[in-house]
């Protein structure tokens, strides 16, 4: 009976080992390299849609301060610049990002469309960059039923190109909306350009009250692909219901 006892011990703890080798694992995952987003808005459709939960990359760019483990960022001296070992978010990425013009501050998730340097231009709808209008794909029309309102909402569904030949999905309700015409503006040192890719329903660098010229302090890291999604759209003769989000890249 000891014996028996004995290894009965022994599993128990074989066990329980294992099972905090796989909570050690994934606290250190979770705290180092990675976070998990929630997306509540139809800013980024349809990349992403209400509901998605969006993995996060941490150290793509580097640590800033609002990405640093443990809230260490938050500790640290006014002095430093607010980045560790940081590289420059490219076009095309889409990050996520503290938005510190909101009372109280929360974080948004948009599309680099500039980087430092650049010149960003929306005319009629139509994204310039340095005097290059980003070519665009028409791919469809799409009838959508807004989530917060449940109207429904016409689009027409673009693939925009980027320098570099980085291309994504865009929507455009129609290219006369009031963040359709914008700039030109010079991206600052030491920021990125972000916009949404639901141009008309997104509040970003165009917006007066909007987040601006991010600074790449505020980045929080680089989001790279769909989780899972809790939510699922009511399928609806004529309207567009997306699905084969998990796992895709943005």
């Amino acid at each position: 009976m000891k014996r028996l006892a004995g290894r009965a011990a022994d599993e128990i703890m074989e066990t329980v080992r294992f099972i905090g080798g796989v909570v050690a694992v994934w606290l250190g995952l979770v705290t180092f390299g990675f976070a998990a987003f929630h997306i509540p808005s139809e800013s980024m459709q349809p990349s992403l849609e209400v509901g998605d939960r969006v993995l996060v990359s941490k150290w793509a760019y580097g640590y800033s301060v609002h990405s640093l483990p443990l809230g260490l960022g938050y500790v640290l001296p006014d002095s430093w610049d607010g980045r560790i070992a940081w590289s420059q978010p490219r076009r095309g990425d889409v990050v996520v990002f503290r938005d510190e013009n909101q009372t109280p501050p929360r974080n948004l998730i948009k599309r680099v469309t500039g980087v430092a340097g650049d010149v960003i231009e929306v005319r009629a709808g139509r994204l310039y960059i340095n005097g290059e209008v980003a070519p665009r794909m028409f791919e469809d029309i799409r009838t959508y039923r807004e989530d917060r309102s449940g109207q429904p909402v016409t689009v027409s569904h673009y693939t925009e190109i980027l320098p570099g030949d980085r291309d994504h999905p865009i929507y455009e309700r129609i290219d006369d909306y009031p963040l359709d015409d914008f700039g030109p503006v010079t991206v600052r040192p030491g920021t990125v350009f972000v916009m949404g890719d639901n141009r008309d329903a997104s509040s970003d660098s165009r917006a007066s009250g909007g987040p601006g010229f991010v600074p790449l302090e505020n980045v929080v890291g680089r989001a790279e692909t769909v989780l899972f999604t809790l939510e699922r759209c009511r399928r609806e003769q004529g309207l567009h219901c997306p699905t084969g989000r998990v796992w895709g890249g943005l």
